[in-house]
């Protein structure tokens, strides 16, 4: 993508905003959505937070809990990258083979109702025709840290602070 900013042309990418559901379009598992802009946002199922489903308190701490542990698994994989990884053979264990998370898979339709309200940021602009793709993983940059509310990593801290006690301080302050 080429994005490119201009004096007269307001920008978009990045504006958080309050937005109602217009329409669920279960064909495509995405929304449509009314937040301000000349048209209306499309919103694709992944990009909507299990905070905004509206389903049982059980079935959503459960989706949060598998998601957290996803990215953990993500993590994990991510600190292990140098150790071989050995597949299948002799010592391959049935627990092994089964998913690792029984959560019921919901559709669009099940969990986002026309009406609903949501925070929205979008991801990109307006083109053409085409309405702003938006998301519910909110990311605000600050000058030396991002703030990720939605998102189970929770952001970052700059490298620009290169004191690692500082550094640490401030992870642990923001995750």
């Amino acid at each position: 993508d080429f994005d490119y900013e201009a004096k007269n042309r307001k920008q978009l990418k990045g504006n958080v905003y309050l937005a109602r559901v217009t329409r669920v379009e279960p064909s495509l598992q995405a929304a449509f959505i009314e937040y301000g802009g000349n048209r209306q946002g499309f919103l694709a199922f992944n990009e909507i937070h299990p905070d905004y489903y509206r389903i049982p308190v059980e079935d959503r701490e459960a989706l949060i809990e598998a998601d957290g542990a996803d990215s953990d698994d993500e993590a994990e994989e991510a600190n292990n990258d140098d150790v071989p990884e050995t597949l299948g053979g002799e010592d391959a264990d049935e627990d092994d083979i089964l998913p690792k998370h029984r959560v019921k898979k919901y559709k669009i339709q099940e969990v986002i109702s026309r009406k609903q309200i949501m925070l929205v940021q979008v991801a990109k602009e307006e083109r053409g025709n085409k309405g702003a793709a938006l998301t519910t993983y909110l990311s605000l940059a600050g000058r030396y840290c991002v703030l990720m509310p939605n998102n189970n990593r929770g952001g970052g801290v700059s490298r620009k602070i290169t004191n690692l006690v500082d550094r640490k301080r401030l992870k642990t302050v923001v995750g």
